[in-house]
């Protein structure tokens, strides 16, 4: 059989290159040489937008959107909505039972996260994020999460949770091992953070060439360089990093140029938003196709959910037969 990965995505907004190079571009391999389940993860977009439930709606198709343009093929992989998997719900419930409130304060993650965005109070689904994800990874006895270096405590939190429960019961679980990708966090147009829907300094993956080529030429770029035969440090400037992430491998001809002040920023610009608009025109057509077709995203939506759903049934009779809670089976 072949391993089975899980990945995904809070559903809280359209995706945009930091997605690309961090994980989406990675799943599109992936799904050739595992077994693949995509989540789209609306439960999970509650932690931190409860308030604004519409906001989730409106992303769902949009999320799908972007994972169908940029490569995912439905028939390799299972894209399904986390909320309509309630083995799920019940899976976080069983194992919220004996997992302690310190051992979830005290993950790092979660930590960073709620001094982020400035939580004194935890929400209860805030805290408990590790354990709905740990629900997320075993209904399907996912072997493999793809994750970055930040999310490596929710996954050992995850490995804890599969242990424990199967010493309290039965060994009916897998544990899941993290695929950690050497693939750095691509930094915002604004120089100062990592590229994020909600700072605003993303470019995202439905983009038009116009609006790729405006926000490239308002990026920021090496402070010290102000005409253009001044020596760069390109180490520090953002566009630099976009030369490493899309055109690898001109990128030391960028670099020793910036260095000896013989190319100019606008002219380093122009090149990564061509690289770039290369990149996203496939996937603006692929999009096209989709956008003029709604009901074949939804029937795809629709028919992952029921392949995921046919497996979190089978795992969840295995988790019940553990714990001694099938009551009316013979």
């Amino acid at each position: 059989m072949k391993e089975r990965v899980l990945t995904g995505d809070r559903i809280t907004g359209k995706l945009h290159l930091g997605h690309y190079v961090g994980s989406l571009k990675n799943r599109v391999e992936l799904q050739n040489q595992y077994e693949t389940f995509l989540l789209l993860a609306d439960v999970q977009a509650l932690t931190t937008h409860f308030e604004n439930p519409e906001l989730i709606k409106d992303n769902l198709r949009n999320v799908a959107l972007d994972y169908l343009a940029a490569g995912i093929n439905p028939e390799k992989a299972t894209i399904f909505v986390q909320s309509l998997i309630p083995e799920i719900a019940e899976l976080t419930t069983y194992y919220s039972m004996f997992i302690t409130v310190n051992s979830l304060r005290h993950n790092p993650t979660i930590k960073a996260e709620s001094k982020e965005r400035g939580y004194k109070d935890m929400y209860y689904g805030f805290l408990g994020y590790p354990i709905s994800q740990t629900a997320d990874i075993t209904f399907c006895k996912a072997t493999l999460v793809p994750v970055g270096e930040d999310q490596l405590p929710h996954i050992e939190q995850t490995r804890k949770i599969v242990r424990r429960f199967n010493q309290l019961y039965q060994p009916v679980l897998v544990e899941p091992k993290p695929l950690v990708g050497d693939v750095p966090r691509l930094v915002g147009l604004d120089g100062n953070n990592k590229m994020s829907k909600s700072i605003g300094n993303a470019i995202h993956l439905d983009s038009t060439k116009e609006e790729v080529n405006e926000k490239i030429k308002k990026a920021k770029t090496d402070p010290a360089r102000i005409h253009k035969m001044d020596l760069g440090h390109p180490e520090v400037c953002p566009i630099y990093a976009y030369h490493q992430a899309f055109r690898k491998e001109d990128s030391e001809e960028i670099y020793q140029n910036c260095k000896k002040g013989q190319i100019g920023c606008m002219e380093c610009k122009r090149k990564i938003a061509q690289s770039i608009n290369d990149l996203l025109e496939l996937m603006r057509e692929r999009r096209v196709e989709y956008q003029n077709n709604p009901k074949k995203v939804d029937e795809i939506l629709v028919t992952g959910t029921e392949r995921a759903r046919l497996v979190a049934k089978e795992t969840m009779q295995e988790v019940r037969e553990a714990m001694g809670m099938n009551y009316f089976t013979n």
